[in-house]
């Protein structure tokens, strides 16, 4: 497929290790804005194929196009960006609004599926939480009430210290949890928001024939 070749050749520029002048790669507007560029012959191919009856602004991106996408503004970083798509024919004002329409919908459906996994791993790390908290009155609770009057001082030490552990477990699990995934959640978040916000070109491949 013509997008699925321009795309993989295009994203392959982007894997090349970070470098200093790494923006001097994408074209620019007048005002500095940076231009992430998709060739395609159609319309059609900007989108998945599996629902060939549904509009375009209710159709999901193709899965190329959107990583694309995403990997070019995440290199990209915090500089303003436009989106460019290069069609044969200038696409009809109608079907260019119903294009940024669905780039918005996506793009902002995909912000909230970010959202939706950062609270569902808040409410991990509460669990995790709240379970070494129970654990850690427990072992105290044992080693200053119940064992007393147990005879064997292993046994005891054993049920203290292994309560003491999985609790200890149990916290940093919490912490640990909300240290490494909370950033990126809110990068990709963020990420989604930009794209779904910028704004949308459109040109004729014919104009550089």
């Amino acid at each position: 497929m013509t997008l699925l070749r321009n795309l993989q050749g295009r994203f392959h520029e982007t894997r090349l290790p970070m470098k200093k002048h790494i923006l001097d790669r994408y074209e620019r507007m007048a005002d500095g804005r940076v231009v992430i560029d998709v060739s395609a012959s159609k319309v059609a191919e900007l989108y998945e194929n599996f629902d060939k009856t549904a509009p375009y602004h209710k159709k999901d991106l193709d899965e190329d196009l959107a990583y694309y996408l995403t990997e070019c503004a995440r290199e990209i970083g915090r500089v303003d960006f436009v989106i460019r798509f290069t069609l044969d024919t200038m696409p009809s004002e109608e079907l260019r609004e119903r294009v940024q329409t669905s780039l918005h919908k996506f793009f902002m459906y995909q912000r909230e599926l970010e959202i939706a996994s950062m609270k569902k791993m808040v409410r991990k790390s509460l669990v995790f939480f709240m379970l070494g908290v129970t654990l850690l009155f427990f072992s105290l609770w044992f080693a200053g009430t119940l064992l007393h009057g147990m005879e064997s001082a292993f046994i005891r030490s054993v049920l203290v210290e292994g309560l003491t552990i999985a609790a200890w477990v149990s916290l940093w699990e919490s912490l640990a949890t909300v240290l490494v995934e909370w950033r990126p959640y809110q990068q990709l978040i963020h990420l989604n928001l930009r794209i779904a916000f910028a704004p949308v070109l459109f040109l004729s491949g014919s104009v550089h024939r």
